[in-house]
């Protein structure tokens, strides 16, 4: 007999707001002690053409959808990225003239998604990649409800869902090549490397050309760091970036409920997955016999 995902997931939320004292748990740690060391993108929205050349090559780099002939950037029209693209471009009227920013995960020192996944699909990588294991994914959707940038999407309409969001071309970068949105821009608005360095690149081109940029970095601090980087030359919010994003880590604002949460939670992250494979195995088993 099959589980209802749905009803089994529901149960388990009212369970744990019912139970209200318990064993302290540990907060779930970061995978380094170190996030300024980690691999970042800087991207200089006075350098971008709005070409979507970073858009094409990061859909044939993932087998994902390029964007048709008609679907381009358009000031007052709002482009957003879903389960058939990990990324996109917009272009906006700003008190500086028209500029073009792309918009894609953020990739967090400290990810509220990878602190919400109960069986840790989502996962924050030594290197700085945020990547989504599915193997591991019972289709929860926590990292959707989660993430303040509304990065994760989920793919609906599949028989065999997928979490689909931008990872930093974890793969590539672990065989020694560039980003694919890195490599593919001709204009050189986007540049990888050591998120600490960028950061040093960033402030220096902000103190050399102090009338050409605003002088804020998007992703330093916001959300306790990111590693996507931003620099503009007019206010953010010109932009359509969200200022109201905090500067800690957006998982500390679950610790208070972790250490209140019964000692028996350690085993439910395990329990889901085990349900979820063996749903997933027998569902599998039904299609080959049929």
């Amino acid at each position: 007999m099959g589980v209802d995902r749905r009803n089994f997931l529901r149960a388990l939320g009212l369970t744990g707001v019912a139970l209200g004292t318990g064993k302290k748990l540990g907060a779930a740690e970061s995978q380094t002690d170190k996030e300024d060391e980690f691999y970042g993108i800087l991207y200089d929205s006075t350098w971008c053409a709005g070409c979507q050349g970073c858009e094409i090559a990061c859909a044939e780099a993932h087998g994902l959808t390029p964007p048709e002939i008609e679907d381009v950037p358009e000031v007052g029209k709002k482009r957003v990225a879903d389960e058939t693209r990990r990324t996109v471009v917009n272009a906006y009227e700003t008190s500086q003239g028209e500029f073009f920013v792309k918009t894609q995960c953020m990739q967090c020192a400290q990810p509220a998604c990878a602190s919400a996944c109960l069986t840790k699909a989502m996962y924050k990588t030594r290197d700085g990649s945020v990547i989504w294991r599915e193997e591991k994914c019972m289709g929860c959707r926590y990292c959707m409800v989660s993430c303040p940038f509304d990065a994760p999407k989920f793919e609906y309409h599949s028989s065999n869902p997928k979490i689909e969001k931008c990872d930093m071309c974890f793969d590539r970068v672990k065989e020694g090549k560039l980003p694919a949105c890195v490599e593919n821009c001709p204009a050189e608005a986007i540049k990888f490397g050591n998120r600490r360095e960028l950061i040093a690149e960033a402030r220096k081109r902000i103190a050399e050309f102090p009338g050409m940029y605003h002088d804020v970095i998007y992703g330093e601090h916001e959300a306790g760091g990111t590693g996507w980087l931003y620099l503009s030359a007019v206010p953010f919010g010109e932009l359509g970036f969200n200022t109201n994003i905090q500067k800690k880590p957006y998982p500390e604002l679950t610790k208070g409920f972790l250490y209140s949460v019964p000692s028996v939670f350690v085993l439910a992250p395990a329990v889901l997955l085990g349900i979820h494979t063996a749903t997933k195995n027998n569902n599998n088993q039904d299609e080959e016999n049929e």
